[in-house]
């Protein structure tokens, strides 16, 4: 059984876009080989305390991190560190508030933007600081962290989606368009991934809304898709918390955590 996992956040992602726009992804779930579930964001719908709740399973107005101004490291257990305790080696190619959640505060380019020390929770990261650093690149950044390190855990974090929102809000060709960019991306490094062994899952931190932000409780600011791939999954019909991904992807790694989770959603 293969206990390695990616975890896939494409930041900004709303559902219905999700679904409407990403074609590759949609097929394998046609094709029975795939599952998504409609998950409901945690609040505030912003990205640095929801950051914190996927990767620890704890709510923000738990968490502390309320807000993305918030600049200091992580007081709980994380998917990251758990797995460094259990042993096994960790990886990300993210957004730089990943790494001032759980390597160093606060991130200073220089010396973390390519990171490769054992020590830390995350042990090998290629981090950036440009909203539209471009998605292509950062897919290629994960995708070199896994051929090079063989990481056990792998966290995938491209902006972009989110960037168009910003931009132009969630009724916009340009936020549709980078799903679908996003979805052509996918198609090109899945197939690899799932041959090689890795449990997949994709999912987002919040949506979008037409005031071109998020962060407040419209559904479309809150309504994200968790799409799962890989032998380990039953795709059975269960209702999945956003706080449950922490717990998930530590059953994956088969490593002592506590976190919840939905046990139905696994074989």
């Amino acid at each position: 059984m293969n206990n390695k996992v990616i975890l896939v956040v494409l930041d900004g992602l709303n559902y219905s876009v999700a679904r409407d726009c990403m074609g590759y992804v949609d097929g394998l779930i046609e094709e029975q080989k795939a599952s998504v579930y409609k998950l409901r964001s945690e609040l505030p719908s912003l990205s640095r305390p929801l950051y914190e709740c996927i990767l620890t399973g704890v709510k923000p107005v738990n968490s502390g991190i309320t807000h993305n101004q918030v600049c200091r490291l992580s007081k709980e257990d994380s998917i990251f560190s758990l797995a460094r305790k259990a042993g096994l080696s960790t990886a990300a190619a993210a957004y730089h508030w990943v790494s001032e959640l759980y390597n160093r505060a606060p991130y200073e380019p220089r010396r973390d933007r390519f990171t490769a020390d054992t020590d830390l929770n995350i042990q090998y990261g290629v981090f950036y600081q440009w909203d539209h650093y471009p998605d292509e690149a950062l897919f290629q950044d994960g995708d070199h962290l896994l051929k090079r390190h063989n990481p056990d855990f792998l966290l995938i974090h491209p902006m972009n989606i989110d960037d168009s929102g910003h931009k132009f809000g969630l009724d916009s060709r340009q936020y549709r368009n980078s799903a679908r960019r996003a979805d052509v991306i996918l198609s090109e490094f899945l197939p690899d991934w799932l041959n090689e062994g890795y449990q997949v899952l994709i999912t987002s931190d919040h949506g979008m809304n037409n005031d071109l932000s998020h962060g407040g409780t419209l559904p479309e600011e809150r309504e994200v898709p968790l799409f799962v791939l890989g032998e380990r999954f039953s795709h059975a019909p269960v209702a999945i918390e956003q706080t449950d991904i922490c717990g998930l992807v530590c059953h994956l790694l088969n490593i002592s955590h506590g976190k919840p989770f939905p046990m139905e959603c696994l074989r």
